[in-house]
């Protein structure tokens, strides 16, 4: 199983980091080059071009790069191509094929081109030109494909590493399925067909997306009373990279800590099938400016990754399919209406249940074609623990402050994150109560 992992570069000296960004620029003309040949195809109506005769137009010493090096540039750009042309084909015809000129791209490696020595990772560039030379980590063991890019701040090496898993599980011979209903508000909502269910928190995520929104704002308002090139326009244009970097960063974190609960949650009660809906349809919907964005920062893309990568890694089979009419059904009764508020009220029968626990007990039907009964316990987790220090931080700090840098944005930024769980215990489970009748009832779960 392959796994990316990431080796900060910084601290590299003046001569690398001009290797670096001269072939950075020698991947851009490859990446154009490519391009433009696309293109005059386009216009004139004839064959497409393919990895052949990307080849060809790019063979013979023209670049200052590794053969290798071009190789893996034009398959990025073929690869780019062909996933615009399969969107295009599914109704997204907004998607446009690469048609702008790059100033940078980054320089990729096969694992064949990759030198390893005892200490040290040597990277060609081509004959008569200097090799890229970093530090050797400890985990790498053998070859590896690898990249060069920058992320803002500094050069980052992204090495593509394969993994085995010497923990599997044998599967058992009862069959034990799940469904997950990816959400915002909630980031993930698990239901098995033996009853249990799990919610994992998604708000510590919206709590990050909407102050790093607000803080890109507050540096554009003060970068377009600047002078374009002028030193504080430079300044602002740093910390606003650095922001991002971090912001980055920590969305991730708290990406792969959900989507591991989810995977644990699974593992440790026997699932062998897990479905996920894919709510490519919801994101589509306009819902007004401010929950738009709120809907382009949905990264349920990565979520549907990680646990697909999660779960094999498990030996856990995850599929995905459309989710359409899942939250929108009472699991009771069958009756459909559109929710409103976080708990699902049935107008006809008198259901209450929660909202993303519903959408997940739905998806049984369609990924199993199995009607499972509405659990009455749920597990609720959040991604990760709230530091104190944070919120202390951002509380005790003196309104008005700047930040080190001189932008006037605030030197704590992540204070508010998680604001609503900070006396949260880390995980409790809530026993729903069902009054007598003949229809269950869920409590309200606010």
């Amino acid at each position: 199983m392959e796994r990316v992992r990431i080796v900060s570069l910084k601290g590299l000296s003046r001569r690398q980091e001009s290797i670096v960004r001269e072939g950075q620029r020698e991947a851009a003309r490859v990446w154009n080059s490519c391009r433009d040949l696309h293109l005059k195809a386009r216009h004139e109506h004839a064959p497409w071009p393919g990895r052949n005769e990307y080849h060809s137009a790019t063979r013979g010493g023209r670049f200052a790069l590794h053969s290798q090096t071009i190789q893996q540039v034009f398959r990025a750009f073929d690869a780019a191509v062909d996933a615009a042309r399969e969107n295009r084909r599914n109704g997204r015809k907004g998607i446009r094929y690469p048609y702008k000129d790059k100033r940078f791209f980054p320089l990729m490696w096969p694992a064949q081109a990759m030198h390893l020595e005892a200490k040290r990772i040597v990277l060609p560039m081509g004959r008569g030109r200097p090799s890229l030379v970093f530090p050797r980590p400890e985990w790498l063991t053998g070859k590896a494909a690898c990249k060069v890019v920058w992320n803002g701040v500094h050069y980052e090496l992204h090495m593509s590493v394969e993994e085995m898993d010497s923990t599997v599980r044998p599967l058992s011979a009862t069959e034990k399925h799940a469904t997950v209903d990816l959400g915002q508000i909630h980031q993930a909502a698990v239901v098995t067909n033996t009853g249990e269910a799990l919610v994992v928190s998604g708000r510590g995520l919206r709590s990050l997306k909407r102050l790093h929104s607000k803080q890109l704002g507050e540096i554009q308002k003060k970068r377009s009373r600047c002078t374009k090139g002028s030193r504080r326009w430079r300044k602002l244009g740093r910390a606003r990279a650095k922001r991002t970097l971090r912001y980055q960063r920590r969305v991730r974190d708290l990406h792969h800590k959900g989507i591991r609960q989810v995977v644990d949650f699974c593992r440790e009660r026997g699932i062998e099938a897990l479905f996920v809906g894919n709510p490519d349809g919801v994101r589509r919907n306009r819902c007004g400016r401010h929950q738009n964005q709120r809907m382009s920062q949905w990264e349920y893309g990565r979520d549907i990754d990680y646990l697909k990568q999660k779960a094999a890694k498990d030996r856990i089979v995850c599929f995905t399919g459309d989710e359409r009419g899942t939250s929108s059904r009472c699991p009771v009764c069958g009756h459909r209406q559109k929710p409103k508020g976080r708990n699902w009220r049935c107008k006809a029968c008198g259901f209450e249940g929660h909202r993303d626990i519903v959408g997940a007990v739905n998806m049984h039907q369609i990924a199993y074609d199995q009607v499972v009964p509405f659990p009455k316990r749920i597990t609720y987790l959040r991604p990760g623990p709230v530091r104190s220090g944070q919120a202390a931080g951002m509380k005790n700090r003196r309104p008005g402050s700047s930040s080190r840098l001189g932008t006037g944005l605030p030197s704590v930024l992540d204070g508010s994150c998680l604001a609503e769980s900070r006396n949260q215990a880390p995980q409790r489970t809530v026993p729903l109560r069902v009054p007598s009748g003949n229809s269950p009832r869920t409590a309200s779960l606010g």
